[in-house]
């Protein structure tokens, strides 16, 4: 069968004015479904996938006007196996300004896919961090409802923070599955009916009445969660509550406590899944505590989306005008505390317990001393292969101060970064680099020597290598760095440069936690014990040889 389903499929795709082969294809998949529903879900889905790349392509109107009517029934063969096309479907003939996938179909692909992989049985777990309103809940609405219409004899429990979030998931659910209203729902499952409701209590019944109804809805900590539960999903969102838990460990230790002895008690059974979804806040919220207990089961899946690329521009500035602009989220991170733009917005909660440096206690500056600095140095922890960040601090030294007047923190490819690395040595004329040796370290620092003498440098470039355990170089180190180093205030620098994602490193580095990155610490410890170095060493006039 794949072999006939691929032949028409090549024929479609030599031909694609040819109506005929879409409709042999569509025909063929639905023939096949129950004997072999990947294989026919596989072709329909990749059928739906090229109308919508032929139809702009194409002229005649006949045509698309039956390309746009098969469209329809494609997806609706589709759509009570496959999320993505059920979404699609059911929105039909919405307003196109309100239909919400459509325009957000390119970010949030990825997490269809996963609620895929849920309902499938490929997954026993899904967690899912984005920034607020970028339409986390509003996607495992339509989640919930396709679940009631594929199995609405085993309960679903949705649990959250607040009775009004519940309401609102509530009253949404139903709007779904009304009868006559703008959603296609009952042309999925027409053979299922909405057979009861409770707006008391938050419960909706699908098909035949049960003692645990198909959808459930609850707040934690009510003292409820024993009415319920959940057999199929257990969807939490958002149960921390806002920044005050986070900011308590008490509070979230309870958090924690209530959604395992109570929310996740209610589940039965051996194959209810787990689907997470969330602003971050801390990483001691529930789903930080659950990834680092399943983060590395293949049955575990933990998706996040930043507000924020690595160009610095917004992920979720979608299409037809919806969404959140590069603009917006400038702004919001231009008024907002680090850790909280990096917690809410950019789904990298911080340990902030812990902390080694704190913002507050680090030395400020708004510009350098009027005299001529006694040197200027500088260390670099070199970029190899990976995530990890080139970090090269410059630092202006008078007396026992060092002012850290300039650097780089960059994560680009390594041949981008090199360039970068010679010409803040040539800006700021540093006469004394520290490389670190190891992995590619001395290969660099060949390089970026070669390059600055080769434009007329002064820089002398040395190599160090090292075998101290890194946790413990950063915290030996933190007290030098406090008491002799100065940064600048931080009106004086943009939050996304180089500057800022060096402060912001430094000031979220835990000796209580897992750290993503330890770069800069690591870079300020390499800097102390460079400058210890020099002030304790001792100078040796020699004749030379030659």
């Amino acid at each position: 069968m794949r072999e006939l389903l691929e032949k028409i499929f090549k024929k479609i795709k030599r031909h694609p004015e040819d109506i005929l082969g879409y409709e042999d294809l569509y025909h063929m998949c639905l023939s096949n479904i129950g004997e072999d529903n990947t294989l026919a879900i596989e072709y329909l889905k990749k059928l739906s996938d090229t109308i919508e790349e032929v139809m702009p392509k194409l002229d005649d109107i006949e045509i698309l006007q039956k390309l746009f009517g098969l469209h329809k029934k494609v997806l609706l063969g589709a759509a009570p196996y496959d999320f993505e096309s059920y979404i699609l479907y059911i929105e039909w003939d919405r307003e196109p300004d309100k239909k919400f996938y459509p325009p957000r179909r390119k970010v949030l692909r990825q997490v269809v896919n996963a609620l895929q992989e849920l309902a499938d049985d490929k997954l026993d777990l899904l967690a899912v961090s984005l920034p607020p309103g970028a339409g986390k809940s509003t996607l495992a609405i339509f989640f919930l409802t396709w679940l009631a219409g594929k199995r609405p004899n085993e309960p679903k429990l949705t649990g959250s923070h607040s009775n009004a979030f519940i309401r609102g998931v509530y009253d949404e659910c139903l709007r779904i599955l009304e009868t006559n209203g703008e959603y296609l729902w009952h042309d999925v499952f027409p053979m299922v009916n909405v057979s009861s409701t409770n707006a008391k209590d938050c419960r909706i019944d699908v098909d035949k009445r049960q003692r645990f109804e198909t959808l459930e809805f609850t707040s934690i900590g009510t003292g409820n969660a024993g009415l319920y539960r959940a057999s199929d999903l257990l969807y939490c969102d958002d149960l921390v509550s806002g920044i005050e838990v986070a900011l308590s460990k008490e509070r979230l230790d309870k958090l924690w406590e209530t959604y395992t002895t109570d929310l996740r008690q209610r589940k039965i059974g051996n194959h209810c899944k787990e689907l997470h979804i969330a602003t971050r806040w801390s990483v001691h919220d529930v789903i930080g505590r659950l990834e680092s207990q399943y983060g590395n089961s293949d049955r575990a899946k933990f998706i996040v989306i930043p507000a924020m690329n690595e160009d610095d521009e917004s992920n979720f500035d979608y299409d037809y005008g919806v969404g959140f602009t590069t603009r917006f989220y400038r702004e919001q991170r231009d008024i907002m505390d680090d850790a909280s733009w990096r917690a809410l917005y950019m789904n990298e909660p911080i340990e902030r317990e812990g902390l080694i440096y704190s913002d507050d206690e680090l030395r400020r500056y708004f510009e350098l001393p009027s005299d001529e600095p006694d040197a200027i140095i500088g260390v670099c922890d070199t970029k190899d292969k990976g995530t990890d960040y080139a970090f090269l601090p410059v630092a202006y030294v008078y007396g026992n101060d060092y002012y850290i007047d300039d650097c780089i923190c960059d994560n680009s490819l390594p041949d981008v970064v090199d360039v970068r690395l010679a010409e803040i040595l040539l800006k700021n004329k540093v006469k004394m680099c520290r490389f670190e040796s190891n992995s590619a370290g001395r290969r660099v620092a060949e390089k970026i020597q070669n390059d600055v003498k080769s434009r007329g440098g002064i820089t002398n470039i040395t190599t160090k290598f090292t075998t101290a355990n890194k946790e413990t170089k950063i915290i030996v180190n933190s007290a030098w760095v406090k008491e002799h180093c100065l940064f600048k205030d931080e009106s004086m620098y943009h939050k996304n440069s180089d500057y800022g994602r060096m402060i912001n490193m430094l000031c979220s580095y835990t000796i209580a936690g897992k750290n993503k990155y330890d770069d800069v610490p690591d870079g300020m410890a390499m800097l102390a014990e460079f400058a210890q170095s020099m002030s304790t060493s001792k100078v040796e006039v020699f004749t030379r040889p030659w």
